[in-house]
């Protein structure tokens, strides 16, 4: 059986309705034309934008959109599970999990967490209001005090259980907590790759709990996952001269600036808390980033809970959002793998290595911030 994992952050694409949308899903298309999965999982982060009071209003229109395509009419039967109730905020996550199976499979069953139960797949259905107590999905907001720092958050997770024929597996969307600011992320170590931690954390433990029977998992989303940013910066700057400008607290850093001793002092890089300025933004390109992976440790805590596939695509964030840019990093985060799919080591067992496609989804033309990431796999017998 062919399946094709997707996991985007779609939050740019309610904030360019006309242009961004059209130009996503002509790649998802594209990608679903080339693979012919039979079965897909698209996880998405941020549904309706970063002004989702306002871009909410357009998720269904998104959402029909697929199921009534052209391009997915051999997707008979679905399952969409939309948190769109922003109303509910000690639940809301903004996190969209859309569901497509083939018409040339059968047996195919989504478990029941309620009754404990597999129920057969039949039709098509969205849900988009009472997730929480939507027995057929685990959702959950991280509580406050993953992120105390910060009033709230809608960041978490949403589980759910699948039959593939003779194979069960979990598949979980997560969204995990963001650098709020460069110029603390570039001290580290800071507190936020602890607050992802301590949430991922969270997860896995609720996945490998005893409530229910303990099954291979993917789990696949916005890990928000950074590069050791000091490091970075001391391999790019090297030999830099360092200048510190302050507010007009003397405690309160503005920005940094590394200069070229040389060279008419010519800038190499400018730090400020959402500013991050490389003058050569080849370097996480070249050979797909491959030089900047040893800087990518955060996910090595769980390095016996969770594994990955080769990455072999450069950072998918944080892209120029300028329709013409595609492939231009914004001059605001240090570029990371933030998009992953990752799975525990028993599911791991049953993808067919050499088969398989881990790779970013439209890495030429412009998809957003993020760029989503896919996997394409077989499964073994």
């Amino acid at each position: 059986m062919d399946i094709l994992l997707l996991t985007a952050n779609v939050g740019s694409l309610f904030d360019d309705l006309e242009g961004l949308q059209i130009i996503w899903l002509q790649e998802f298309y594209q990608v679903v034309s080339r693979y012919k999965p039979h079965f897909i999982a698209i996880h998405c982060q941020e549904i309706g934008g970063k002004d989702y009071e306002v871009g909410m209003a357009h998720v269904d229109s998104f959402v029909t959109g697929i199921l009534s395509s052209e391009e997915m009419r051999e997707y008979n039967r679905a399952r969409v599970y939309m948190d769109k109730d922003f109303s509910t905020h000690d639940h809301f996550t903004a996190l969209g999990s859309m569901y497509f199976l083939h018409e040339s499979i059968q047996a195919i069953y989504q478990f029941d967490f309620k009754v404990q139960k597999y129920k057969e797949v039949l039709g098509k259905e969205i849900h988009t209001t009472h997730l929480e107590s939507n027995s057929m999905i685990e959702k959950e907001r991280f509580a406050q005090d993953f992120w105390p720092e910060f009033k709230w958050s809608r960041k978490g997770y949403v589980r759910t259980r699948w039959r593939l024929q003779d194979r069960i597996f979990d598949l979980v969307n997560i969204h995990l907590f963001h650098d709020a600011s460069n110029l603390v992320a570039w001290k580290s170590p800071s507190i936020f790759p602890r607050n992802r931690q301590k949430a991922l954390g969270h997860v896995l433990s609720r996945i490998a709990d005893a409530r229910y029977e303990k099954v291979p998992f993917l789990i696949f989303g916005d890990f928000n996952v950074r590069l050791d940013t000091q490091r970075v910066v001391e391999t790019l700057c090297s030999s830099a001269s360092v200048q510190t400008i302050l507010n007009n607290d003397a405690e309160d850093v503005k920005k940094v600036v590394f200069q070229e001793r040389g060279n008419d002092h010519k800038v190499l890089l400018r730090i400020e808390s959402k500013t991050f300025d490389y003058f050569d933004q080849g370097i996480f390109r070249q050979d797909n980033g491959k030089a900047l992976l040893e800087f990518d440790k955060e996910l090595a805590t769980f390095i016996d809970e969770i594994c990955e596939l080769d990455i072999q695509f450069p950072p998918s964030y944080p892209y120029s959002e300028v329709n013409t840019e595609g492939t231009q990093y914004a001059n605001t985060r240090c570029p990371a793998w933030c998009d992953r799919i990752l799975m525990s080591p028993s599911a791991n067992k049953i993808v067919i290595k050499g088969k398989h496609v881990y790779d970013l989804m439209g890495p030429a033309v412009c998809m957003g911030d993020h760029k989503p990431v896919f996997l394409y796999f077989q499964i073994s017998a």
